[in-house]
């Protein structure tokens, strides 16, 4: 199923929808404006939270935890790599890695050796555009919330030195 994120320019905090092909709302993400460490939910279409993600502070490279269902279900954190990017992810939902190329654009998740979903920022959009491809029988909010990482890291923290 193919899915797409496309983040406001000019909001105050993180606030915006992840949509499906035809453009329907599948998801809501909402960030906590006046925090420390970056704090973002994804909601349902009936505004229940799926998934809370959290900035780990004081860390040499960047991390970040994901609860599911208010349990605990992930750590992801940017590995050091010179020519790609690179992100460990330990979790109790199954063995998954992520891997991008030099320039942060496109992007794919493995999940047990095999890839489950291919992630392509666009380059000449306003705002920060993806689309993301997630195979069938997969947890939707769950892949979202690893690219939503990704984007916390390479893209929303570049001014601030953290990706």
């Amino acid at each position: 199923m193919n899915f797409y994120i496309r983040q406001k320019v000019f909001s105050i905090g993180d606030k915006f929808s992840i949509t499906d092909v035809s453009g329907n709302n599948m998801f809501n993400v909402e960030g906590k404006v006046f925090s420390l460490g970056k704090k973002l939910r994804i909601y349902d279409m009936s505004n229940n939270e799926i998934v809370y993600i959290e900035q780990k502070l004081f860390k040499l490279l960047p991390e970040y935890s994901i609860f599911f269902n208010g349990n605990y279900a992930a750590k992801v954190k940017k590995e050091f790599t010179f020519f790609s990017n690179k992100f460990n992810i330990d979790s109790n939902m199954g063995n998954y890695e992520i891997e991008g190329d030099f320039f942060a654009h496109d992007f794919s998740i493995i999940k047990n050796g095999s890839s489950i979903a291919e992630i392509n920022k666009k380059w000449l959009s306003w705002g920060d555009t993806y689309e993301i491809t997630i195979n069938e029988g997969e947890n939707y909010a769950f892949i979202l919330a690893l690219v939503i990482v990704v984007d916390q890291v390479l893209h929303d923290n570049k001014n601030k030195n953290n990706g």
